[in-house]
């Protein structure tokens, strides 16, 4: 749904970062370049960034 905050395996602060991502994702830089230069090198954090998919509209269509 969300990026969590810290790194589910390391601990590492990354939520911070995911909106830098996102925009330098979307102007069609390379994922593997954006990463090394916001500074994530384990590849537990890493795995976050790249396979993260972004529910939160489709979950919200649904009701309690």
């Amino acid at each position: 749904m969300l990026i969590p905050i810290r790194c589910i395996s390391c601990g590492k602060p990354v939520g911070h970062l995911w909106e830098d991502y996102q925009k330098r994702i979307k102007k069609g830089e390379n994922p593997k370049k954006v990463l090394d230069n916001l500074g994530v090198e384990r590849y537990c954090c890493r795995s976050l960034f790249i396979t993260h998919r972004d529910l939160v509209k489709k979950v919200g269509q649904f009701k309690r």
